[in-house]
């Protein structure tokens, strides 16, 4: 078809043609001839071009069908989140790779307990989550936020160990004897410990005795507690977790703790000890309170010394009788004289029997009312000592709590 239309106006770039009806129509200059002005008439021929709207089709029908099969077909999946190990105060967490198609990843986050812990980078599959409390269930889940939406995992319920179970502690040996690594993968296997290789992210306790290699320079980056075979040995011997302060390889074995068991018979073999015994040491009455104490006054008892001169006394006379009857005179046969005599001996010797008598009851005296006093004062036996060291809770040893 063959229009003819008018040049209006001509710019730089468009050139505005007139129609007979007097209707504009903006068209590209370029493809003008070059020596038109206003005024000039230009025929153009129209046509549709069949070919080429079919080859254009067929394109954009390709075109689709690529779209669709490239951006359509797929869409991001949920992350699959696991615990790979949990300990007294530790979780380790882990998911498989993110599925995110064709889009594109915004962020990955893990909540727990509902609340936000933190962000994920891109290229972790897993993470360790510590400060946690015993013996407590936690809920942990991921939201991945993607391009195409946001998609979270199923909700993980974790709980945390108590002290006496071992089996979430993971340890990695390093350089020690060849006899001792026996005896330390005999005590995993009865305590139920998990043993390892290589250090990794679920690696509790990296155990040595010589401070060297590359598995040793590893746990110490990532502040992975370095300590002697005996710590292990300890957990076993206390059936449960014993802290690890006094077990590492620079530390004094002095600075090890005493578990509950070892504590109790501490403490009951000190208190059997040190339990007085009755024939030497009479049990202590109660204490009055301060400024209400009576004084007591203790009765005065003959001593022992006493007692055993009187029995020589007794003795010496009986024997003095046998002497007689044996040389055929008897104390009843002797002169006047000899029994005058003998009576002013036993006068002068009962005299000295009672001043010495007297000096030792006025000693026995003065050591009574010294006792009686002392006894009114703020006196504490080695008895009373100790109980009141028990309940103030100063004995030798004292529980640790980890």
């Amino acid at each position: 078809m063959l229009v003819s239309l008018t040049v209006g106006k001509v710019d730089a770039g468009v050139a505005v043609l007139l129609t007979d009806d007097k209707r504009l129509i903006e068209f590209p200059s370029i493809l003008l001839p070059p020596d038109i002005h206003s005024g000039s008439i230009v025929d153009i021929d129209v046509s549709r071009n069949l070919l080429a709207e079919t080859a254009a089709a067929r394109y954009f029908s390709t075109l689709q069908s690529e779209v669709l099969q490239t951006f359509g077909s797929r869409s991001p999946s949920a992350p699959v989140l696991r615990c790979r190990n949990a300990t007294q105060t530790s979780v380790v967490l882990e998911w498989d790779p993110l599925e995110l198609a064709t889009a594109e990843l915004r962020s990955l986050s893990l909540y727990r307990n509902g609340s936000k812990a933190g962000a994920i980078p891109r290229d972790k599959l897993s993470t360790k989550i510590s400060g946690l409390a015993l013996d407590t269930e936690y809920t942990f889940h991921l939201v991945l936020r993607t391009s195409a939406g946001v998609y979270s995992s199923e909700r993980l319920v974790v709980k945390t160990h108590t002290m006496t179970n071992l089996t979430g502690i993971t340890v990695t040996p390093g350089v020690m004897p060849g006899q001792l690594r026996d005896s330390l993968a005999e005590t995993v296997n009865r305590i139920g410990v998990k043993l390892i290789d290589s250090v990794r992210i679920d690696t509790t306790h990296f155990v040595c005795t010589e401070p060297r290699g590359a598995a040793w320079e590893k746990a110490v980056e990532l502040n992975v507690p370095v300590v002697v075979p005996d710590w292990l040995k300890g957990c076993e011997r206390e059936g449960r977790l014993v802290g690890v302060r006094g077990y590492y390889l620079d530390a004094d074995p002095k600075l090890r703790q005493i578990g509950t068991s070892q504590l109790q018979q501490q403490r009951s073999s000190v208190a059997v000890a040190s339990t007085p015994s009755i024939e030497h040491t009479p049990p202590t009455p109660e204490r009055p309170t301060r400024g209400e104490r009576p004084e007591v006054e203790r009765p005065v008892v003959p001593m022992k010394e006493e007692e055993e001169e009187e029995e020589e006394a007794e003795g010496k006379g009986s024997n003095e009788e046998q002497d007689g009857a044996r040389d055929g005179y008897s104390i009843a046969g002797t002169t006047a004289v000899e029994t005058q005599d003998d009576d002013e001996d036993e006068e002068r010797d009962d005299e000295s029997d009672d001043t010495e008598k007297a000096i030792r009851q006025g000693k026995r005296s003065a050591d009574s009312e010294s006792a009686n006093g002392a006894a009114g004062k703020d006196v504490t036996t080695d008895a009373e000592a100790e109980q009141i060291a028990e309940e103030d809770g100063k004995g030798e040893f004292d529980d640790v709590a980890l």
